[in-house]
């Protein structure tokens, strides 16, 4: 099932209603063959739990694990993933491109 912009940020929403932690995560900037668009999300909770897409599946993990630790510090981040990049290697973003990605906490 494909999520929309709108079925993201109205579940950040209702789990931060729910009592739930959360941090969203955004696409910044893309170079080359990104697979997923500049504003596109991911909505992330304190257990790990998420909807949205960030990277078409190759990254997700990684941000969700920052996002996490977002979660618990309250500071965000930028994470970048390349295909320079020895972490995008690890992580699966072999595509060609890269990724900006600002992940912070909803309160």
């Amino acid at each position: 099932m494909q999520t929309t912009d709108d079925d993201v940020l109205g579940a950040a929403l209702r789990w931060r209603q729910e009592g739930r932690a959360v941090a969203l995560a955004t696409v910044l900037e893309t170079w080359g063959s990104a697979p997923r668009p500049v504003g596109s999300h991911l909505v992330i909770d304190g257990e790990g739990n998420f909807l949205g897409s960030v990277s078409g599946g190759c990254v997700e993990g990684e941000v969700v694990s920052e996002a996490v630790d977002v979660i618990v510090s309250g500071e965000p981040r930028i994470l970048e993933f390349g295909v320079a990049d020895e972490t995008a290697w690890r992580v699966g973003l072999s595509c060609g491109g890269a990724i900006r990605v600002y992940v912070e906490r909803v309160d």
